[in-house]
């Protein structure tokens, strides 16, 4: 009996044995065939739908062919009168480019506080003309409440784009205080790197005396409306001055910055504070004269455009 037994679990498991071993060889036989790599499967759906088509294509070379110059230069015309469409054209280039524009710009309308004195400053300037020549008056000057015109010049000028950035300015100008003087002038006028507005000037006046003046200031926006503005001015001359207690090279300087608030950018006051100092023989002559060649200045002001 046990015989039988053991004859009966023999029959029953080589079949599952044989079944085992056959699917084993099932995998080896996959693995015989080569299989293509995604790339390749990609490159092969991208032809089937036609996607390599422009990139196996050559881009033709030589002119133009002489069909594509027929009919007329502008579309439009086709569809609209020439005459009109003509002064259409000349419109839009006039309005992108050749357009005359104005401004006037008080940069300074300010009352200053030092030493227990209050004086006045303006700094005006307006132009008209294109983005290539413009007409370019200027204006600054200053003076105590209550006394005499302390300084005064105005400025008539002729700027022209020397770069997308900067203009060349040339013309007169005319010192009606402290002495009535006239210079003709040459400088540049535009905005640098990091956004540095850059104002300078030579002014040689017909007494033959070589004078310059560099102004530089950045505007940094705090918020929408809040602009600090830091500002420099440096005043130079070739020679004495004695006329005018002045002496050669770097005679004065200021340094400050003003913070102003722009209810409308058109119209935004400001507060500010600046050091003032004069050098070299310049300050010698404020010393002998009993004054401070140097001092901080608070000042309250306007700046306007239209």
């Amino acid at each position: 009996m046990r015989a039988i037994l053991l004859a009966s679990a023999a029959l029953f498991a080589s079949p599952a044995v044989a079944q085992d071993h056959s699917g084993h060889q099932m995998p080896d036989a996959q693995e015989e065939v080569p299989r293509q790599s995604d790339e390749a499967q990609n490159a092969m759906d991208h032809a089937a739908m036609g996607h390599d088509g422009p990139a196996s294509q050559q881009i033709p070379s030589g002119p133009a062919p002489a069909r594509a110059f027929e009919g007329p230069q502008h579309a439009a015309d086709l569809i609209f009168d020439e005459q009109r469409m003509a002064q259409a054209r000349a419109y839009n280039h006039a309005a992108h480019g050749g357009m005359a524009t104005g401004t006037v710009l008080a940069e300074r309308l300010e009352t200053r506080f030092a030493n227990g004195e209050e004086e006045y400053v303006w700094d005006l300037s307006a132009w008209y003309g294109t983005a290539t020549d413009k007409i370019v008056f200027k204006s600054e000057g200053e003076g105590a409440f209550g006394g005499e015109l302390e300084e005064a010049e105005v400025q008539l000028l002729w700027g022209h784009a020397i770069g997308p950035w900067f203009d060349l300015q040339a013309g007169v100008r005319l010192d009606v205080e402290p002495d009535t003087t006239a210079h003709l002038a040459l400088g540049a006028a535009g905005l640098a790197p990091y956004n540095i507005h850059i104002d300078g000037a030579a002014f040689l006046s017909d007494n033959g005396d070589l004078t310059a003046r560099i102004e530089a200031e950045h505007d940094m926006r705090l918020t929408q409306s809040l602009i600090l503005q830091p500002r420099a001015e440096f005043e130079l001359a070739a020679q004495d001055i004695p006329t005018r207690g002045i002496g050669a090279g770097l005679y004065e300087a200021s340094i400050g910055a003003r913070l102003r608030y722009e209810i409308v950018p058109e119209f935004a006051p400001y507060i500010g504070v600046e050091y003032e100092t004069a050098t070299g023989r310049t300050a010698d002559n404020i010393r002998a004269a009993g004054d401070d060649p140097d001092g901080v200045v608070v000042m309250i002001g306007l700046r306007a455009w239209f």
